[in-house]
């Protein structure tokens, strides 16, 4: 495989149609080093990148790009662009199945449906029980991606449809597993929720009515980034290892020599 020399990306690139990226670089841990810039990236999907979108990403230098779309994401919005030397690694962290009925009412329902299925906090406890299960669920899919990223991995892309969820989940997981200090973890997630950022909503009815005020704030729970959600993640690990130390352990598989290949290859020193 044929690498690019990494570069150190502009502060705001501008990507066209590639939502939410960024360099997680410079989030501090806990014991004073910081996550090194051109190391790991998150986005949205890569489907429909355009020329310059994707000689940007190709001038990163990365070595693997991640993709946790289940194939559902992947038939509605389409398969990445190919970049050269780049290996792709499709994860999909939930199963195409898992929710089908109830993404497509997102899509094509009608208000009355949308108030029943989302309204009175109904949209926010599906997010948080949906945080919960993949950290419960797709434990050994994590611990192959940090296995990865330790080996040989990085540069590394990690994105899914939004770069919110899925992807949001793995990059704070391993921002865990190099010690990053939880409060930047969480000012990283939250920057999903920036105007540019968010995920370009498809409905199915794009008229003023199918898209009012009312069907947006609706469907916002699902789109946005909220510390709740990452908190029901928290939660989850500490009720199913008793504490984030015994999840990396005993739950990822992390021995202390694969966390020091991890940090020597994602921190400063």
């Amino acid at each position: 495989m044929t690498q690019q020399t990494p570069q150190v990306p502009q502060a705001k690139p501008e990507l066209t149609e590639v939502r939410n990226f960024r360099d997680v670089g410079g989030l501090p841990t806990v014991d004073g080093r910081r996550v090194r810039e051109g190391r790991l990236f998150r986005s949205g999907h890569l489907a429909h990148a355009t020329e310059a979108d994707a000689a940007f990403l190709a001038g990163l230098g990365l070595h693997t790009i991640f993709d946790f779309r289940n194939a559902s994401d992947i038939k509605l919005e389409g398969p990445d662009v190919t970049l050269p030397g780049v290996r792709n690694v499709n994860i999909p962290l939930t199963d195409p199945a898992d929710g089908a009925e109830f993404w497509t009412m997102v899509r094509e329902g009608e208000l009355d449906q949308l108030r029943s299925a989302l309204g009175d906090g109904k949209a926010a406890a599906r997010m948080a029980s949906t945080y919960r299960h993949i950290i419960t669920t797709r434990t050994e899919d994590h611990s192959r991606v940090l296995h990865a990223l330790a080996d040989d991995s990085v540069p590394a892309l990690m994105h899914c449809a939004a770069g919110k969820d899925r992807a949001g989940l793995s990059v704070a997981v391993t921002l865990l597993a190099v010690g990053v200090e939880r409060d930047a973890i969480e000012a990283d997630y939250l920057k999903s929720n920036d105007p540019h950022r968010r995920y370009k909503i498809r409905r199915s009815d794009n008229s003023a009515v199918g898209m009012s005020q009312e069907v947006m704030e609706l469907l916002s729970p699902l789109f946005g980034a909220h510390t709740d959600y990452l908190t029901a993640a928290y939660d989850a690990i500490e009720r199913t290892w008793g504490s984030t130390e015994a999840y990396l352990t005993d739950g990822l598989k992390l021995t202390p020599a694969t966390r020091e290949r991890l940090r020597d290859r994602l921190l400063t020193d």
